[in-house]
């Protein structure tokens, strides 16, 4: 227990990956809404009014908040999803490469490292097309010059290095490198990883309802701004502290949601794109650096 406790506590007080810095702006805002509240209570003006804590009812308010958090959330954890089946598509498809597709020629095996390296590529340009970036340096040193020079031009990358895959696969079928249904075999593992950019795609293109994030952010500023009426008569001077907690407890909460719902992007809290493609790239490099002998035990089981 005396071992956990440093971490939770470490944990607690964590700035780097909360939404602290993000509501902070409201926080004080309602905070100082309470405080100026308190001072013209203190100067014996009619601000109490606590039939104001039926204008937006907390369970309301609550429902709205657990629905706009769990909507998130579903989205984050269904792109978690996605990518997790990329990565096993991936794996699946390098090892048959390597494994099945015969090597009748010298230049044969540089070839297919060579195509073994546009399977990382595709989650790499799949991620920089989720964050709508160009195509950068990243994806360089994985293809060839006129590869990358021709990806730079591309709309949807990603779609494009799936089609050079498939053109490998149905130039080996030619040369009788692999039977008909290893091909079908390996195009299922393309289409799937398709499926994949598609379903990341309807994520990122599906935002949340305009009019429903307002009418929550308006029913937020409601509730917040009546609370300090509610309380100043038992609170006093207490009620713009008061008031900052709960607004920063439910804008905490809202800005939760607002940051997950797309989680394809550089925030600390979404997705470690970045980690699973680099997990991809070690998982290639260490298929393609299996000494010959390996190879062909792996080839002969």
């Amino acid at each position: 227990m005396s071992v956990d406790r440093p971490a939770w506590f470490k944990i607690a007080l964590q700035v780097r990956g909360s939404v602290i810095l993000s509501i902070l702006p409201r926080v004080l805002l309602c905070g100082g809404f309470g405080v100026f509240i308190s001072v013209l209570h203190f100067l014996k003006l009619p601000v109490s009014l606590p039939i104001l804590s039926s204008i937006v009812p907390s369970i309301v308010l609550g429902l709205l908040l657990v629905f706009r958090t769990n909507t998130a959330y579903e989205r984050f954890w269904e792109g978690r999803k996605m990518w997790g089946t990329l990565v096993n598509n991936v794996r699946n498809l390098a090892r048959q490469i390597w494994v099945a597709i015969q090597e009748k020629d010298p230049q044969d095996i540089a070839l297919k490292k060579s195509v073994l390296r546009l399977l990382p590529a595709f989650a790499v340009s799949m991620k920089l097309h989720l964050r709508k970036e160009v195509v950068n340096s990243e994806l360089e040193p994985l293809m060839s010059p006129s590869q990358y020079h021709k990806l730079k031009s591309m709309n949807n990358p990603p779609l494009e290095i799936a089609f050079w895959l498939e053109d490998y696969l149905h130039e080996q079928y030619e040369r009788n490198c692999l039977d008909v249904y290893q091909l079908t075999a390996m195009k299922e593992l393309i289409n799937s990883m398709i499926d994949v950019l598609g379903g990341c795609e309807r994520i990122l293109k599906t935002p949340i309802p305009l009019a429903y994030t307002i009418h929550l952010k308006q029913l937020l500023l409601l509730y917040c701004w009546a609370l300090p009426f509610q309380m100043v008569n038992e609170l006093s001077w207490g009620t713009g502290p008061v008031v900052a907690l709960i607004s920063f407890t439910l804008f905490g909460i809202e800005e939760i949601g607002l940051e997950i719902e797309n989680p394809f992007q550089h925030d600390p809290n979404d997705l470690p794109l970045d980690n699973i493609c680099v997990t991809m790239q070690r998982n290639i490099d260490d298929l393609v650096g299996l000494s010959p002998s390996v190879h062909k035990q792996v080839k002969d089981k």
